[in-house]
């Protein structure tokens, strides 16, 4: 089924919508998710948007992340949220209830991020450990060592409020009746932005944190070009 026809009556909003159930195993449907919604992100119109909408069962946290798989598929997976993160139109993620396994990962390569008040935000574990994925990494590069520290040492589940408060979720909404408002909102801010400008805001925010000054001046300066034509193009 195509992405675009999944679940439009969970918001009434526009947008390719989709559903990830955290609950489950990492499998190949749920890579094929992931890279359907690329697909058609990278064709479509760049003023549409995608939403992700992550939600699991209760007891959730104690399954594990990603289950008996091979480092093959790991590897799959890793790679599918490198091309979500960088696709060219906006990623919405809407976490609802409890959620965890590949529920940060997906959390962490949206551009928004939406969650219901009742929503429990757990790390990955396998075995009782912590799962070593990259969403550490995106947890570190994002929001810092100081701020990640708790969810990637301890593994401690965090509300909707205190994952607000670390800037995990960019937006809480009281029940579900609140997702189609707060989508629209946020679907109106990405579609806005024209051409490969997300891409390039996205690309510099994410370099930001891992090179130097000096190494990321070029792609500022190559930024700073763009949209000084662009400007000129539009008073034309």
């Amino acid at each position: 089924m195509s992405v675009s026809e999944l679940l439009p009556e969970r918001t009434g909003s526009a947008g390719r919508h989709v559903l990830i159930d955290c609950s489950a195993p990492l499998t190949e449907q749920l890579i094929g998710q992931v890279v359907e919604v690329c697909d058609e992100l990278e064709d479509a119109d760049r003023a549409t948007f995608a939403v992700l909408h992550v939600e699991g069962t209760a007891g959730v946290r104690e399954q594990a992340w990603p289950g008996e798989v091979g480092i093959h598929l790991v590897n799959k997976w890793e790679r599918a949220l490198r091309r979500l993160e960088r696709v060219p139109a906006g990623v919405l993620a809407v976490a609802a209830g409890e959620c965890a396994g590949p529920a940060l990962d997906l959390l962490l390569a949206a551009d928004h991020r939406i969650a219901t008040a009742d929503t429990r935000l757990s790390p990955a574990v396998t075995a009782g450990r912590l799962w070593p994925g990259m969403a550490v990494h995106r947890l570190v590069q994002q929001l810092g060592v100081a701020r990640a520290r708790r969810l990637v040492l301890f593994g401690t589940e965090v509300t909707a409020a205190e994952g607000a408060e670390l800037g995990l979720f960019d937006r809480v909404v009281e029940d579900r009746a609140g997702v189609a408002a707060a989508v629209e909102s946020a679907g109106a801010l990405l579609g806005g932005l024209v051409g490969g400008e997300l891409a390039i805001r996205r690309r510099l925010l994410l370099d930001a944190t891992t090179t130097s000054f000096e190494e990321s001046l070029g792609a500022h300066l190559a930024a700073c070009d763009r949209t000084l034509r662009n400007q000129s193009a539009d008073r034309a």
